[in-house]
């Protein structure tokens, strides 16, 4: 069964809210016959698109083959929210790495909110400052409370304020949450438009795209000074560097990636305008995520509608009725939400990792590989690429800090990974409901 093609129809994007206010770009043609490029790129998400942009940037000829259309994947149809740091926290990572090592991670994801910020301006993409976190319990709170003075204590970052439970429930009305912090050094967009955006400017770069363009295997160079071949259903590119960037749709295209990396799905809804009722949600411009394992999110659109993502599936089917899916989680932050209808309701499939690190490495001598963001994707995902693009011109130091963490292989091999995945997840989503 191929991700790819399961819950999607061929070259087209899902019927999400983002997708219906994309801003317009023209497709792109698919590749034919045969083509030549310095560096291959597969995937056109914001891996794939960020790599074409500062590869083309630097002067490379730079091809990019994208099965379907232009941010399709997880880049897309996500939350949209640009967060601070890795996908672990501080500490985790300092006991993890060590203290030093803690920091370059740290700074390298500073980095990506800069990049982030400067693609989306130049694409005409506003990007709104301000992400909380709401914590269920007294314990996460004050875990929380400690990690925001380590922060600006030995990180210089200072964006963060720890809310209390009265002051939280001013800006989130819910009585769902102990309290809360809010990042203002983060912030959240329309995640397909910073997409689009990013692949016009890898275009006017000179990168060449190519949509309904899957790869259907790749002939890695058996030395550093040889060429790959890269084969779809239509054309063969021929090439010095690979660059995967397909996350959750790797597939059998490279197995020393997938074994790290395992595809999920997660969905979103999005409501009909809340026009007064706006302020029963959120009480200024910001996106939220709590602590859930099966982590709930939510921002507000420019029409207010409230868009919000919640529950996982790991089989590659998308269920039958989103709506209900997502509805039931929803109502349990915002019971008086009941009447509110759901316009629009969308799945998509992102990629994690064992450690919840990214899975960085060099799957083959020509080829680099960043994947696995496990739901922290949209800056993370913006600079993997400028660090790939720096390590194909010779520039490896931030590629190899991160490949320092890449994860463990799934137990289990390719037969009992999954299944192995599915007891786990299912234990830790029981402990989110006995409120563990």
């Amino acid at each position: 069964m191929n991700l790819l093609y399961v819950n999607d129809r061929k070259g087209e994007y899902p019927p999400s809210l983002y997708a219906g206010t994309r801003d317009p770009l023209a497709p792109f043609s698919a590749l034919q016959g045969e083509a030549r490029a310095d560096v291959a790129i597969v995937g056109g998400g914001y891996t794939g698109l960020s790599a074409a942009l500062h590869l083309a940037q630097a002067g490379l000829s730079v091809t990019l083959l994208e099965a379907h259309r232009v941010g399709f994947g997880a880049s897309g149809r996500n939350g949209g929210q640009v967060g601070s740091g890795q996908r672990l926290e501080v500490d985790d990572l300092e006991r993890m790495a060590g203290p030093d090592t803690a920091r370059q991670l740290w700074d390298l994801a500073e980095d990506a909110k800069v990049l982030v910020r400067d693609i989306a301006a130049r694409s005409g993409v506003p990007l709104h400052d301000g992400v909380a976190h709401a914590f269920a319990t007294a314990r996460e709170f004050d875990h929380a409370r400690r990690n925001i003075d380590r922060l600006a204590r030995n990180y210089g970052y200072d964006r963060i304020t720890a809310l209390g439970q009265q002051d939280f429930r001013a800006i989130l009305p819910s009585d769902r949450y102990v309290g809360g912090e809010l990042d203002m050094g983060a912030g959240h967009l329309h995640p397909l438009n910073l997409a689009i955006g990013m692949a016009r400017l890898a275009r006017d770069a000179g990168a060449t795209i190519h949509e309904n363009s899957a790869v259907l295997r790749i002939h890695h160079a058996q030395t550093a000074g040889g060429l790959s071949v890269l084969t779809t259903d239509s054309g063969v590119l021929r090439c010095n560097h690979v660059i995967l960037a397909a996350n959750a749709y790797l597939d059998r295209l490279d197995g020393k990636v997938a074994a790290r990396v395992m595809p999920i799905n997660n969905y979103i809804v999005a409501t009909e305008p809340l026009g007064d009722r706006v302020t029963q949600v959120l009480t200024r411009d910001i996106a939220v995520h709590d602590t859930k394992f099966v982590v709930n999110y939510w921002r507000l659109s420019p029409d207010q509608r409230l868009i919000f993502g919640g529950g996982e599936t790991l089989s590659y089917r998308f269920p039958t009725d989103i709506a209900a899916k997502v509805r039931k989680p929803l109502l349990q932050i915002y019971p008086g939400l009941a009447d509110v209808a759901l316009t629009h309701a969308w799945g998509g499939s992102l990629a994690i990792t064992r450690t919840r690190m990214p899975c960085v490495m060099r799957p083959a001598p020509n080829c680099l590989s960043i994947s696995g963001y496990s739901g922290h994707g949209v800056a993370l995902a913006t600079l993997a690429e400028r660090i790939m693009a720096r390590a194909v011109t010779g520039q490896a130091g931030e590629f190899d800090v991160m490949a320092r963490l890449t994860p463990p292989p799934f137990p289990g091999g390719a037969l009992l990974r999954q299944p192995l995945l599915v007891a786990g997840m299912t234990w830790f989503a029981l402990r989110d409901r006995l409120g563990f």
